[in-house]
């Protein structure tokens, strides 16, 4: 069901339903809130919550909340009616009795049942969906259905769709400030990253439905990729969680990784049209025209009070990546939950050299061990510096952020994660 619960109280109920806001404060701020433009305006100024205002019930602010519980809005009602001495001028119940029969709406009339919904309320919890109607090639419209489906009978579920104008960020900050029990991410890793970055810290469980092209922090935790929109649900019904790490470079949230140089450049090159028409293959497409035109550059790495000069073809800081991110595999595997980054320069003389070294790579990837590479250097730490000359293209879990010196720091234990029973 949609997070929202409707409020209307004849005028003298006005005063019973502003108390009960007030008891209730801590679960009506997890929700959206809509009433009548008087009930409204008296519970808002007495609590502070902010309402949705209606249209005064003489005015047709009933008729307004009967339209949002017949098109699937709203999750309970609670409208204190006075039998006796409702004035005319008042909504009546009689309306509200029907639709929230045949909708299969919680209806409350008195103080002793709204007690008893709000217990409900209580007890089931409250997820923000952040849906990417653009991420992957499926049928956005039918992959969101799917997941009303299997989701709502269990959460109260807000929807929040993603926009090129709308960042979501601004979402996780509207579900947080509500007080949301699990926050959800469904999209490719552009809006998985955005979302899991907006939640360090906050001890929210993030629930990932990987719909993208590449899903690559899903893959790198372990979470179903395979029909992933009815696996990911079920794991996230499941309610198992787990902590994992994140970072931050620059300041900015960082849960995959860092790419300085070749794996920049690919990124960058790897469009949305792009990925579009090839998969998965537009990475490699854009990857192979990189090696003929990437160069060695210099970099000097900072790291626990000492400088370190080397030369590189790329450089590749790790929070958390799968063994398809094979730049980040100079260790065999990237360990997401030690407390510290993963860091792989990688230099070559040839596009055959490059070729056999990310193979040599990949290949110690899937049997998670060190790749036997004298140009390929590995090391952890929790926090480093990296500037290069010249300077180079910095990628951010698949944003291009701008170019060198760059600053990585791991948060520990950072974020929290819905993931199958171990």
């Amino acid at each position: 069901m949609p997070a929202t619960i409707a409020l209307i109280a004849h005028d003298s109920r006005k005063e019973e339903i502003v108390n009960f806001a007030k008891q209730h404060l801590p679960l009506l701020k997890r929700y959206r809130l809509i009433a009548t433009r008087n009930t409204g305006e008296r519970i808002q100024a007495a609590t502070g919550l902010p309402v949705v205002k209606m249209l005064s019930g003489a005015l047709g602010g009933d008729g307004q909340i009967l339209a949002e519980v017949v098109s699937g809005k709203v999750t309970a009602v609670i409208f204190l009616v006075d039998v006796l001495k409702a004035q005319t001028h008042e909504p009546e119940l009689r309306g509200f009795l029907r639709v929230c029969n045949i909708h299969n709406i919680p209806l409350a009339t008195n103080l002793a049942t709204a007690e008893m919904i709000a217990v409900g309320l209580t007890q089931k919890q409250v997820a923000h969906l952040i849906f990417n109607p653009v991420a992957g090639q499926g049928i956005a419209e039918q992959e969101l259905a799917l997941i009303q489906q299997l989701l709502e009978p269990h959460l109260n579920l807000q929807i929040h769709l993603t926009t090129p104008e709308i960042n979501p960020v601004r979402f996780v900050q509207q579900a947080i400030d509500s007080h949301a029990d699990i926050i959800i991410a469904a999209g490719g890793d552009g809006t998985v990253s955005a979302v899991a970055g907006a939640l360090i810290g906050t001890g929210i469980p993030l629930g990932i439905i990987p719909r993208g092209t590449a899903n690559a922090f899903s893959v790198a935790l372990g979470l179903p990729t395979l029909m992933p929109i009815r696996s990911a649900c079920q794991v996230i019904l499941a309610g198992q969680t787990r902590t994992v790490d994140a970072a931050q470079c620059n300041g900015l949230p960082m849960v995959l990784l860092a790419g300085i140089g070749y794996e920049a450049e690919t990124i960058e090159r790897a469009n949305r049209e792009l990925k579009n028409q090839w998969g998965m293959m537009a990475y490699l497409m854009a990857g192979w025209q990189m090696m003929n035109e990437q160069q060695v550059f210099n970099a000097e790495i900072a790291v626990e009070g000492q400088i370190h000069y080397v030369q590189a073809m790329a450089i590749t800081i790790a929070n958390a990546a799968p063994p398809t991110s094979v730049l980040a595999q100079g260790g065999g595997a990237v360990i997401f939950d030690d407390g510290l980054l993963d860091v792989t320069i990688t230099t070559v003389e040839s596009k055959l050299h490059a070729v056999t070294t990310l193979l040599s790579m990949f290949s110690a990837a899937l049997v998670k061990t060190s790749p036997e590479h004298p140009n390929v250097f590995h090391g952890r730490t929790k926090a480093l510096q990296v500037t290069t000359t010249p300077p180079q293209k910095v990628v951010v879990d698949g944003e291009i952020i701008g170019t060198t010196p760059i600053t990585v720091e791991c948060i520990p234990g950072g974020l929290m994660i819905l993931t199958p029973s171990l």
